[in-house]
Parts: C-alpha cells; structure tokens; sequence
C-alpha cells in the first residue's frame, strides 16, 4: 500500500462544474435520447479522466494522468506531513480565519495520519480569497479501500 498526493486551485466556479467531477454512467443513453443529452455524455467521458478538477469521490483521482500525482509515499505520516505542509503554504490566503489556526492545522494532520495509516483516503478543502478553492487529497493505493478496481497512475 501506499499514496499518492494531489493539489488543485481554481475559481469556485470552475470548482462547482459537477458534471466534470463525476465519472460518466457505465452505459451511455439510450438510442434516441435527446441530442443534447448524448452530447453531453459523449463530453464527460472524454474530458473526466483527462480533467484536472478534483472527482467528487476522492478515490477517482487514480484514473487521472500521472503527471496530477504532486508526491508518492509509502507512509501514511509522510502523505500527512505533505498535506500539513500544503495547508500552511496556503493559509494565508484562507478566507475563514479559523482554517488559519495552527492548532486546527496540526489537528488535521494528525488526523489524516491517523485515517491514511489504516488505509482511508483524505481529502480536504479550503475557500481562498477571490472565491477560488484549494482541494489536497492523499488517495491510498495497491488497492484503494473505497474502489479496488482503480489500478495505480503510477507503475
């Protein structure tokens, strides 16, 4: 087992396109379906695997390019560490003072220690300033709990 981190900022809206976010229906449409409709499923499952925003369920991060993986561990508590590091890079530019706060920091990086080390991934998210958001997540590998089909992006 081990993890593989990833990092995404952009604007809130670009954030909120769900569409892109979720992978496609095992099934396309029926034949017969509104143009509109096939188009649109046609869009996701070509641009979901290929998109850097972050799937709405963390563990879909492993059917991304390598190139999204931003570190590899074999340690839970080294995943944590970088997630800790990202965390107090970023907060200064937290909207929410109370994100800002050392103490909540470290909280959450033990915490994901805690939930990395037995296999769970971790993903967390912050408002920043200009309605833009930082996603990290630390997605558990070889296999992942929550979809074990997912192979490695990285071999």
């Amino acid at each position: 087992m081990h993890h593989h981190g990833y990092l995404w900022v952009g604007t809130k809206e670009r954030f909120d396109d769900e569409a892109l976010r979720r992978p496609p229906y095992p099934e396309p449409p029926p034949a017969g379906s509104r143009p509109e409709l096939i188009q649109r499923y046609r869009e996701v499952a070509a641009e979901f695997p290929i998109v850097d925003l972050p799937p709405l369920e963390t563990a879909y991060w492993l059917v991304k390019p390598p190139s999204m993986v931003r570190g590899t561990w074999d340690e839970g508590k080294e995943a944590a560490v970088w997630l800790g590091e990202r965390v107090t890079e970023y907060a200064p530019r937290f909207a929410s003072s109370r994100d800002r706060d050392t103490t909540e920091v470290a909280l959450l990086v033990n915490s994901a220690a805690e939930r990395l080390g037995s296999g769970v991934d971790v993903s967390l998210g912050f408002y920043l300033e200009r309605p833009s958001y930082l996603s990290l997540a630390v997605v558990t590998c070889s296999p992942n709990r929550a979809e074990p089909a997912l192979a490695c992006p990285v071999e």
